[in-house]
């Protein structure tokens, strides 16, 4: 069985347990990070004190988007195209997903993480733009093309899928993105998301 070691309110852990539902794996979650905090044994296997970390039969694998690509090609190849060009399209989107991260994140850790009388706003407000910006991109990718991955959904979608939620979740001014709207509501039509991904955020 594999295992997913991770808390589910982690934007990691939603990628990788979003991804064993799309692909039917049986697997295990256990709570670690977070309020959970983090045991010997966990950090043996990952010293980076982060999450997720998998184990499968012996194999122990941490960083959520290396983790994505392993069950991908183990699983559910059907999600990671073999034609090198248009995987390398898709998994562009994966590693661009980090830099998005980076600007939404001061967004989501004062209006989350923070009580009122302690949030930054002029650091939530820049960090809205800045992400507002990076959705334009999105935007101009999905007014040509149904899927982050081109034509089907595939792995490729699964990271920014997890922030789009955020975007469209938290309480900052948003610039009209259309298509990733559209993108949005066809992701909201897929099981793993709504129940894995659109949880409340915490």
């Amino acid at each position: 069985m594999l295992i997913i070691w991770g808390r589910l309110n982690s934007h990691n852990v939603k990628k990788v347990v979003w991804l064993a539902e799309e692909a039917g794996i049986l697997y295990q979650r256990r709570d670690i990070g977070g309020a959970f905090g983090f045991t010997d044994d966990y950090i043996a296997k990952n010293p980076n004190k982060l999450i997720p970390t998998i184990e499968h039969h012996g194999f122990v694998l941490w960083e959520s988007n290396a983790i994505l690509r392993y069950m991908a090609a183990q699983f559910a190849g059907e999600l990671w195209p073999t034609d090198l060009e248009k995987r390398a399209s898709a998994d562009r989107w994966m590693d661009w997903q980090f830099s998005y991260a980076d600007a939404q994140r001061d967004a989501f850790v004062n209006l989350v993480r923070r009580k009122p009388g302690e949030r930054d706003e002029a650091a939530v407000a820049a960090s809205a733009q800045k992400s507002g910006e990076m959705m334009g991109i999105l935007d101009s990718t999905l007014a040509k093309q149904k899927w982050l991955s081109g034509d089907d959904f595939g792995i490729g979608d699964i990271p920014m899928g997890v922030y789009a939620h955020t975007w469209f979740t938290l309480d900052i001014e948003r610039p009209e993105r259309p298509h990733v709207a559209d993108w949005y509501e066809r992701l909201k039509a897929r099981r793993g998301y709504t129940e894995f991904v659109m949880i409340p955020l915490s």
